[in-house]
């Protein structure tokens, strides 16, 4: 049962959702849920219950899966390589800063002051 303050903030929701469309994993996460409800209802919890009904589900969604990982696995291929490329960067950026404070750290412990920046030089006028 929708009670009068859920009524008044449905389209607020309805609008949130459609800015949610615009992500894959959003839109993915949506069409599972919007998918189990339906499912569930058409369904009826008596047969989800039913191991073998589960099994056929199961069984489905995998197929399901495995030919959506075939048909975009090109896609997949690149945007791991590219998600682990930038993790690379990102540790190479982070242990080339750590070194840099422990450097400073060294100096600061054996009393050297650290070097300083260069001047910039100013285009004459």
């Amino acid at each position: 049962m929708m009670t009068e303050e859920m009524m008044k903030q449905m389209p607020h929701m309805m609008s949130q959702a459609g800015h949610m469309m615009t992500k894959p994993v959003a839109t993915g996460a949506m069409m599972a849920a919007t998918g189990f409800a339906a499912g569930k209802g058409l369904i009826g919890s008596a047969l989800l219950r039913n191991p073998l009904t589960l099994l056929a589900v199961g069984a489905a969604g995998g197929i399901a899966a495995g030919f959506l990982l075939f048909k975009y696995q090109k896609e997949i291929v690149d945007g791991l390589s590219k998600a682990t490329g930038m993790g690379k960067d990102f540790a190479l950026h982070q242990k080339e800063n750590l070194n840099d404070l422990m450097a400073e750290a060294q100096d600061k412990i054996e009393g050297n002051p650290p070097p300083a920046a260069p001047a910039s030089e100013t285009p004459a006028a």
